[in-house]
């Protein structure tokens, strides 16, 4: 999956407008512009399209995490240059506050059945014998399940709107 195509599905799951997607990145302290965001939101064959880089990706979440848990005091962590579906899951997981339940029954939500040890190898360091690269597969399921779960105009009576924060943050 490329961070385009993460960065519309999350937008679509949150229903965030272009205001809110600029707030997300201001969480991280980073200003974009909606040109830009447009432009990153664009359908792959789109002359306007531009790629959006690890290091942007990096940055929404960054400001996703910091918008749904709140910012840490003092320096904020810095965006990662180069990211993995491993490291897109493990900053989703931290900005929806997931347990490994949580992400398992998500992808259930999808019919995608994965156990725990097949999970826990996701979030493990590269060097580690029993880690294991996350796939397109997983991001993709995983990714469909969280829309099904917040998408707050879905018909699903259990979904939660994220896209409701409180105008006064910044």
């Amino acid at each position: 999956m490329t961070n385009n195509d993460v960065l519309r599905r999350i937008r679509y799951t949150l229903d965030f407008n272009d205001s809110m997607m600029i707030k997300v990145f201001a969480q991280a302290d980073a200003e974009v512009s909606r040109e830009q965001v447009s432009q990153w939101l664009k359908r792959d064959d789109d002359p306007d399209y531009k790629t959006l880089i690890d290091k942007q990706m990096a940055t929404f979440l960054n400001g996703l995490i910091n918008l749904k848990r709140g910012k840490k005091e003092g320096d904020q962590p810095k965006p990662e240059k180069s990211l993995n579906n491993n490291i897109i899951l493990r900053k989703l997981k931290i900005a929806f506050d997931l347990q490994s339940d949580d992400i398992i029954e998500l992808l259930e939500l999808v019919g995608f059945r994965l156990s725990k040890h097949e999970l826990s190898a996701f979030f493990r360091k590269p060097d580690h014998k029993h880690f294991r690269v996350c796939k397109d597969q997983v991001l993709r399921n995983f990714l469909h399940g969280l829309q099904l779960k917040y998408r707050p105009d879905d018909g699903d009576e259990e979904g939660v709107s994220w896209a409701e924060v409180d105008e006064n943050e910044s």
